[in-house]
């Protein structure tokens, strides 16, 4: 992850050519190999991506696994991975959680509102909202956005990295607005006309957890 002045400073070039109004920039939470383990605190609130309930420490039982429509074949086995790790982990429940944690995730960020998220993302990502945000205010951009609807939410991703599961999802959604100046001029989009998006975001869960939410730990765009 590059510093959070180089990062603010490609934000603001954003907002400047536009881009940023209609979507999440792909630095935000963008892996560089450097990251921290991804096993922050469960913070109440985030949409439930597995069943409710406590995991044994010993003796699970494995869980065979359906895969949801247009998930990939090769995904299976990373996928039973980790509901052999955590039965609850059923991945058409998990896509259900991980599309609604995005709608929440990307209307708290349009309204600038970094609190709303702190339950749905690491601490990591969640700074880097922040930042954005932040810089977003002083440069005096505003969003006036809304996610019209997600056309698919699909696995593209799993693995198990020690006691936490990852699973990663790309999202095609469609995202009607525009973000104007301090002045009320308009620099990018438009109320009327939706435009096709394109993310991959990373979820992460600690398997050993008695509590079933997962946090966002990376985004990118989907091109």
């Amino acid at each position: 992850m590059s510093d959070s002045g180089t990062w603010i400073e490609i934000v603001l070039l954003a907002m400047l050519a536009g881009f940023i109004g209609l979507r999440l920039v792909s630095v935000l939470g963008r892996r560089t190999g450097h990251e921290k383990p991804a096993g922050e605190p469960y913070r109440a609130g985030a949409p439930e991506l597995s069943k409710p309930g406590t995991v044994a420490t010993d003796a699970r039982k494995p869980v065979a696994i359906e895969l949801p429509s247009g998930t990939p074949a090769a995904l299976r086995a990373d996928l039973q991975s980790i509901a052999d790790a955590d039965p609850r982990f059923d991945p058409a429940r998990f896509l259900t959680g991980a599309r609604a944690a995005y709608g929440m995730i990307l209307e708290a960020f349009w309204a600038g509102n970094a609190a709303d998220m702190k339950h749905l993302v690491s601490d990591e990502v969640l700074a880097h909202f922040t930042s954005a945000i932040d810089a977003r205010k002083e440069s005096g951009v505003r969003f006036e956005n809304r996610l019209v609807g997600i056309d698919a939410a699909t696995l593209v991703g799993a693995q198990m990295v020690g006691q936490m599961a990852e699973v990663t999802v790309r999202f095609d959604a469609q995202i009607a607005g525009m973000s104007t100046d301090a002045s009320g001029a308009v620099v990018a989009g438009s109320k009327s006309d939706a435009t096709p998006t394109h993310d991959v975001w990373t979820f992460s869960h600690h398997v050993g957890s008695a509590d079933p939410a997962w946090l966002l730990i990376a985004t990118d765009d989907g091109e």
